[in-house]
């Protein structure tokens, strides 16, 4: 009985093991195989794969090589369901890669054979693209959106797409001339420095093109077609950029375009390629995402060994497109830059040699209608970002503060050919004139800016005072709805002494731009504080590029730290206290040593001049200063090392007024 019982059992075991074997038809090393494929496809390396009809080492290349220009993106692959045929399978591998802003999926089948109790993957190509044949490989453009234009007052076109003439060595057209000789007689036609071009073109692949310049393709161009074709290789290319209406129209404001240097590539985190279109500096860069939409990727199927020249020699594209992210173009960037304006001030100060500007708003709404930085500042944005001493137009928030402590403008004060204060010596300009001297009025000390009646006055005037009286002007405070970078003013709220004292006058830890100026003189005659706007309606300013690099030229010369400034004017000027003001300001013209703005045609000018020193030479160098109001312009004028303001600035002043009509 029991050796009957040990039977059965070995009999069911020999059943249940044959069942077993009869189940196991190769499905789970077929599965096996295909899922180490998918993850070796995924991580772009085929070697640990085995291959019926292709070393894993040659099929990894030609991976490599047929993925190359999606680098450095990887696919997600994942096998499917398995289709089993005695020692034959095939499965389907289903691709995700993320390409710019897209998604490119697709599925190819990869065919499995049983070798012994091994499952090999049959290597085609088509199991890496779609119908993909022997010798093809991928590749990738990108298709740039055309970058928006930046809009003036009335929808001017500020900049918008000109055209322009690329200009390099075109390799492939060389034929049996020297590269570097070719290279040598092109930069010294355009001035570009020979060296550095030789060295790049000697660096480019045989079938490049090698820029050496981008020239504005107008009639007068100094470097003609002739003469640039007339070196073996060299070549001009029409194309179109984005560009003011001149090489320098409000470029410190603005900022530029060209391609992305290799360190602003680098820096982007894969948001810029080689030949995107970028902005640098002001607005352009301020606003790169806006402008420059978002670019288009087309993802192609093209022999190994096609060269640019048969692209560009057949009827036909003799590539095939798999893949394709359509483009967004960008937004315009919308400003309150007045053309007309712009021009006529950076005329007014074409043969201006230190760092100058003008600022002109208006004040009923605070756009800004130019901001022009002269020659002198080598593209610096003086205009809105320098950091000067103001002088004697900050009397206009003495003035103020004074009104507010219970001075009106036919109040007397005492105007003393000089005044010392703690040991330091103050004293009104050179040639201030003599019956001005003694007691007058607040209206007579300000039309003549008379810096010993306002100094006197500090004993009047606080510190907080005189604050409080330039955030109601719209100085010292944030700019909401500007748009962009800017500098304000700064004024301290605590000083005392000598420090007080200068103040008084505009120096000392007092800071203006040429901007904050414009707004000051700009709340005067509103009859409340300006907020200055220059870009409006703006969506979110973003950069895809590096940080601007720190400007050039002549940055700001005072070595005062700017306070930080206030949230909002702390108690706005009034009316009344506006109406003062700029019955002051009008006496500066009537009675004060602004006597010629009574020729600028139109409506009355009032204004203020200043004077303030800096640096240490003896005599020491001075700040010229004027800011003026005429109807609904408001317009600051400074040059850094001008002498007096009457008498550098007020002249440049009267010119801009006067053809501004």
């Amino acid at each position: 009985m029991g050796n009957t019982k040990k039977l059965s059992l070995v009999l069911a075991g020999l059943i249940l093991s044959g069942s077993l074997v009869a189940c196991d038809d190769g499905r789970g090393g077929a599965e096996a195989a295909a899922k180490q494929l998918a993850s070796a496809v995924a991580g772009l390396d085929l070697r640990p794969v085995a291959f019926d009809g292709r070393d894993s080492a040659v099929a990894n290349d030609q991976l490599n090589q047929v993925f190359k220009a999606l680098a450095p993106a990887k696919p997600s692959v994942e096998a499917g369901e398995l289709t089993l045929d005695g020692d034959t399978a095939r499965i389907p591998l289903n691709y995700s890669w993320k390409i710019s802003t897209g998604e490119w999926k697709y599925t190819v089948s990869a065919d499995l054979r049983k070798s012994g109790d091994k499952w090999l993957t049959v290597w085609s190509p088509g199991l890496l693209v779609p119908n993909l044949a022997e010798g093809e490989i991928l590749s990738k453009a990108t298709q740039s959106s055309p970058r928006a234009d930046i809009l003036g007052a009335g929808n001017q076109k500020l900049v918008t797409l000109r055209p322009v003439v690329k200009v390099g060595i075109d390799k492939p057209q060389l034929g049996g001339a020297d590269a570097a000789d070719s290279a040598t007689k092109l930069a010294k036609l355009v001035g570009v420095d020979p060296a550095a071009y030789v060295q790049q073109v000697a660096a480019s692949g045989a079938e490049a093109f090698v820029p050496a310049i981008t020239l504005r393709n107008t009639s007068d161009r100094a470097v003609t077609d002739a003469e640039i074709e007339a070196i073996p290789g060299g070549r001009a290319i029409p194309d179109q950029l984005p560009l003011a209406p001149t090489r320098n129209f409000a470029r410190a404001v603005l900022g530029t375009v060209g391609e992305a240097s290799a360190e602003q590539i680098e820096k982007s985190n894969g948001a810029l390629t080689a030949g995107d279109v970028i902005g640098t500096g002001g607005l352009q860069q301020q606003y790169d995402a806006q402008l420059r939409g978002t670019d288009g990727t087309v993802v192609r199927v093209q022999r190994a060994d096609l060269t640019r020249e048969e692209i560009q020699a057949a009827p036909t594209d003799p590539r095939r497109t798999v893949f394709e992210v359509q483009g967004v173009p960008g937004t315009p960037l919308q400003t309150t830059l007045d053309t007309k304006l712009q021009q006529l001030a950076e005329e007014t100060l074409a043969d201006i040699k230190p760092a100058s500007a003008i600022v002109a708003i208006r004040p009923s709404t605070g756009a800004v209608l130019a901001a022009a930085s002269g020659p002198g500042s080598n593209g610096y944005n003086t205009a809105m970002l320098g950091q000067y001493a103001p002088g004697s137009t900050f009397k206009v928030v003495d003035s103020l503060a004074m009104m507010r402590n219970g001075f009106t403008p036919d109040s007397t004060v005492e105007c003393t050919p000089t005044l010392t204060v703690d040991g330091r010596k103050f004293k009104n300009a050179e040639g201030y004139p003599k019956d001005s001297l003694g007691s007058v009025t607040l209206r007579d000390a300000f039309a003549h800016s008379c810096n010993t009646a306002f100094i006197a006055a500090r004993d009047k005037v606080t510190q907080a005072q005189l604050e409080s009286a330039a955030t109601s002007l719209g100085v010292a405070v944030e700019a909401p709805k500007l748009g962009a970078e800017a500098f304000l003013g700064s004024v301290p709220g605590e000083a005392e002494g000598t420090e007080h004292a200068a103040a008084m006058i505009g120096q000392g830890r007092v800071l203006m731009s040429p901007l904050a100026a414009a707004v000051m003189a700009g709340s005067v005659a509103k009859g409340s504080p300006v907020s200055p706007v220059l870009v409006e309606e703006t969506a979110p300013a973003t950069s895809s590029a590096s940080p601007a690099p720190t400007p050039e030229g002549s940055a700001p010369s005072s070595t005062v730290t700017a306070e930080a400034p206030a949230k909002t004017a702390q108690t706005p000027v009034t009316k009344a206290e506006a109406a003062a003001l700029a019955d002051m300001m009008r006496a500066v013209v009537t009675s004060g040593h602004a006597g010629f703005l009574a020729e600028v045609p139109g409506e009355p000018v009032g204004a203020k001049t200043g004077t303030a020193e800096f640096g240490n030479a003896n005599p020491p160098k001075t700040h010229a200063w004027i800011i003026a109001v005429h109807g609904d312009l408001a317009v600051a004028v400074f040059v850094e090392d001008g002498g007096l303001g009457a008498t550098t600035s007020g002249p440049l002043l009267k010119k801009f007024l006067t053809a501004a009509g």
